[in-house]
């Protein structure tokens, strides 16, 4: 029988998850994920994604892709494997796709957005899906200072140790920081992103913001293009990936997306 390919997007709260890569002996995106869609198939097969998002990190549109030569209707890859999912994962589409496709490869964009709770007391009800600062911030100083991160840089000075990418040179496409009331966003798009390099980033813009450091600064810390220099990795509790791009010839609805209002 002939193998077909799927794609589907898929959004998930990662507070239950330890990150989208499989893992022995702890619940991942990746192992529901292939759980689920075996059990529509009715054969094991592997789910690839267009990124390894961390563990608490969301998604209100992960790419994945699959192969399987069973035949089932559209609605089985949506509604089927939804049935089969915890309540913290769902597809929201699903599409067959050509053999050329593959969710990561053909990528040309991840977009991520940071959404960050700016007030005196912790959150509460948004525990686990805001980051959180108590500090006042110099919104002005954070947006004079990410200008320095677009275009093509290295970005050593953001990436994690153990991060597998074969190059640090990413290219930065759009960012853009925006508030209401105490909610603060913070949206990325780039070519790729390295492992750890939106929280890093984070890291250094609150610094900034706080008033420990001027914008110029990050300039400065790009040239390093070293991780020792720069201030910590803030927490994932805020990190989504909320979309991925890729060339028009798929077909795919792919753009960010940011699901309930801000997040």
């Amino acid at each position: 029988m002939e193998l077909k390919r799927y794609a589907l997007a898929v959004e998930y709260d990662g507070r239950a998850f330890n990150g989208w890569q499989i893992q022995p002996d702890v619940a991942t995106v990746q192992g529901e994920m292939e759980r689920a869609i075996g059990r529509m198939a009715g054969h094991a097969l592997r789910v690839h994604a267009a990124g390894r998002t961390d563990a608490g990190v969301h998604a209100t549109r992960q790419i994945v892709h699959f192969d399987t030569a069973v035949n089932r209707p559209i609605t089985a890859w949506v509604r089927g494997v939804n049935s089969f999912l915890p309540s913290g994962i769902a597809v929201l589409w699903a599409q067959q796709v050509p053999d050329d496709f593959h969710s990561r490869f053909v990528a040309t964009a991840r977009h991520y957005r940071y959404l960050l709770l700016q007030h005196p007391v912790r959150p509460s009800l948004l525990a686990g899906q805001v980051g959180w600062i108590h500090n006042a911030l110099d919104l002005e100083k954070i947006s004079a200072a990410s200008q320095f991160l677009l275009g093509e840089h290295d970005f050593s000075s953001f990436r994690a140790a153990e991060c597998q990418a074969l190059s640090p040179v990413k290219q930065m496409l759009k960012i853009d920081i925006g508030q209401q009331g105490d909610l603060i966003y913070f949206d990325f798009s780039a070519t790729a992103f390295l492992h750890h390099m939106v929280r890093n980033i984070m890291g250094a813009l609150l610094h900034i913001g706080k008033g420990n450091e001027s914008p110029e600064w990050m300039q400065w810390l790009i040239a390093q293009q070293n991780r020792s220099v720069a201030p910590p990795t803030f927490m994932p509790d805020g990190l989504y990936l909320t979309g991925v791009s890729y060339p028009e010839k798929y077909g795919l609805a792919t753009e960010p997306i940011q699901r309930f209002g801000l997040i």
